[in-house]
C-alpha cells in the first residue's frame, strides 16, 4: 500500500493490481489538496476502508481476488459517501450499466489521459461535498424544527399557536411584533417548518445590523459592476431565500427610500438587482417583526403607511414574559434541558419562586442567559440562578427626563449632542446594561449598541 499527501482535502483511494498505474496516478496527485492511498487487491481494500473513509474511489474490473463488480456493494457499505470511479482496460456498454447499477458514480476506460482522469477525479470530490453540505443542510433544517416551539400555554400563546397554524397554510405576509427577546425569531421558524418539509430555505437576516450603505446590495442582489467593488454578480437575501420563507428582523430600521423596493417585491413578485435593468420573477414568503410601535412611525413618516398594511396581512403580537410568569417553570424546565441535554439539574422551589418575581425586562432571552450562567457557575447538580438577576428597573418615574443642557436659556446646542449625553445617562442609570436600556429608551437594542459606537460611548464616561 503507497500513501501520499501531507493535505486534509479529502481521500482518493486506488485499487488496481497495476504497480505502474498505481505509481503514476500517485505521482501525477501528489500536489493536489487530497490525500491519494493505493492498494493491489480488493482486500487490500476492503480492508483500509474498514479504518479509514474514502471520499473517492478509482476501482478497477478486474483485481487478482474479485471483480470490481463485486467490489461496489462492500466497499460502499464501509465507506457509503464514497464515490466510486470504475475503471476497466474492456469497456462495453452493457458493463458500464452494470457499473452505474451496482453504485459506481462514473465510468472510465484504459489507456486514459491523466487530464480525463483529473476531471472525473474532480467531479467525483464536488459531487461528494455538495452531498456533505446538504446533509449538513438538512440536518441544521430538522434541529431547527426541533428546537423552534413555544412553551407554556396561558398568558396569550394559544392564540399565537391557532395563528401560526394558520400562517403556515399560505403564503402570505406576516408581521410579528413584541419585546425584545420574546422569540420573535422562534415564531418565524415554527410557521416556517410547521409543515415539516425540510427543504425550502429559511433565511433570517437582521436589517439593523446590515450596514446602510450595503443594505440594498444585500437584499435584492447586484450585477457585475453596479458600484464601485462589485467585480462579480452577487445574489441578495430575497433570491437566497427563493422558494421559501424570508424573515425580516427589525423591519422598521429599513430606511425609507428601500422601502417601496420591498413593497414592489411583495405586490409583484419581482425582483430587480442594484444595477439591472430587468426584474425577474421570485417566489418568498416574508414574514417581518419588529419590537417598535410601527403605527407611531407611520405618524412620523418614517415607515411607508401602504408597507405597514401590506406586511401586517397577518399580525402576531408575543406577549413579555412579564405576562405569563405562569409559563417561567416550564420554560426552565425546557431550557435547562436544551442547554444540558445530557445532565439531571435541580432548581429549588424558593429559586423558582424567585425567577418567577423578576420583572424580566430582557424576557426569554434574559432567562435563558441567566440559567446558562447558572449552569456554568454551578456546584453541582443544584443550580441557584437567583442570585444572578440584575437589580430591577429603574422606575419610569425616576429616570431623568433631562440630559444636563438648560434648553430654555442656554445656549442652542446639536441634537447629536443631547442624544449622546441621553444615552450616556440611560446606561449610567442602567449599570450599562444594554438590552435594559434601549428598552428603557424605547428602541432595538442594535441601534443602541450602533449609537455606542457612534459616539464612543464608554462605560463610566462622564454625564
Amino acid at each position: 500500500m503507497t500513501t501520499l499527501s501531507n493535505r486534509s482535502g479529502g481521500t482518493l483511494l486506488l485499487v488496481d493490481d497495476d504497480r505502474l498505474f498505481c505509481d503514476a496516478v500517485a505521482a501525477f496527485f501528489k500536489n493536489k489538496n487530497f490525500m491519494t492511498v493505493t492498494v493491489q487487491s480488493g482486500k487490500e481494500g476492503l480492508h483500509w476502508c474498514s479504518a479509514n473513509r474514502a471520499d473517492v474511489i478509482l476501482l478497477d474490473q478486474k483485481l487478482p481476488d474479485i471483480g470490481g463488480l463485486q467490489l461496489c456493494g462492500p466497499l460502499l457499505a464501509k465507506c457509503e459517501q464514497a464515490k466510486i470511479i470504475f475503471i476497466t482496460a474492456y469497456p462495453s456498454f452493457d458493463h458500464a450499466v452494470q457499473a452505474l447499477r451496482n453504485g459506481a458514480h462514473d465510468y472510465l476506460s484504459k489507456p486514459m489521459e491523466f487530464m480525463e482522469l483529473q476531471l472525473a477525479v474532480e467531479r467525483a470530490f464536488r459531487a461528494s461535498e455538495l452531498e456533505r453540505v446538504e446533509q449538513l443542510q438538512k440536518l441544521h433544517n430538522h434541529r431547527d424544527c426541533q428546537h423552534n416551539v413555544l412553551i407554556g400555554r396561558d398568558g396569550g400563546l394559544q392564540a399565537v399557536n391557532h395563528l401560526i397554524r394558520l400562517a403556515a397554510t399560505n403564503r402570505a405576509p406576516i408581521l410579528i411584533t413584541g419585546e425584545t427577546g420574546t422569540g420573535k425569531n422562534v415564531v418565524a421558524k415554527a410557521i416556517h417548518y410547521h409543515q415539516g418539509d425540510h427543504s425550502p430555505p429559511f433565511v433570517d437576516a437582521n436589517c439593523a445590523a446590515l450596514p446602510e450603505n450595503l443594505i440594498e446590495s444585500e437584499l435584492f442582489g447586484h450585477e457585475r459592476g453596479a458600484f464601485t467593488g462589485a467585480t462579480a454578480l452577487r445574489k441578495g437575501l430575497f433570491e437566497m431565500a427563493d422558494g421559501g420563507t424570508l424573515f425580516l428582523d427589525e423591519i422598521g430600521e429599513i430606511p425609507l427610500h428601500l422601502q417601496s423596493k420591498l413593497l414592489g417585491i411583495l405586490d409583484n413578485g419581482t425582483l430587480r438587482r442594484l444595477g439591472c435593468q430587468s426584474a425577474g420573477k421570485i417566489d418568498v414568503r416574508v414574514i417581518a417583526a419588529t419590537n417598535i410601535d410601527l403605527e407611531k412611525a407611520v405618524q412620523r413618516k418614517t415607515f411607508r403607511e401602504d408597507l405597514y398594511y401590506r406586511l401586517s396581512v397577518l399580525r402576531i403580537h408575543l406577549p413579555p414574559l412579564r405576562e405569563r410568569t405562569e409559563d417561567i417553570p416550564e420554560l426552565c424546565r425546557y431550557l435547562m434541558k436544551d442547554i444540558a441535554p445530557d445532565q439531571e439539574l435541580i432548581l429549588p422551589r424558593q429559586e423558582l419562586a424567585a425567577l418567577c418575581e423578576y420583572p424580566w425586562p430582557g424576557n426569554v432571552r434574559e432567562l435563558k442567559n441567566i440559567l446558562e450562567r447558572a449552569v456554568i457557575l454551578r456546584t453541582g447538580d443544584t443550580l441557584h440562578p437567583a442570585g444572578l438577576l440584575a437589580q430591577r428597573p429603574v422606575p419610569e418615574s425616576s429616570f431623568p427626563a433631562a440630559v444636563g443642557f438648560n434648553l430654555s436659556t442656554g445656549p442652542i446646542v446639536s441634537l447629536g449632542a443631547v442624544e449622546k449625553q441621553h444615552i450616556a445617562r440611560a446606561l449610567a442609570a442602567f449599570d450599562n446594561n444594554h438590552t435594559r436600556t434601549a428598552e428603557a429608551l424605547g428602541i432595538a437594542r442594535s441601534t443602541l449598541l450602533r449609537k455606542i459606537d457612534q459616539y464612543r460611548l464608554k462605560p463610566g464616561d462622564s454625564i
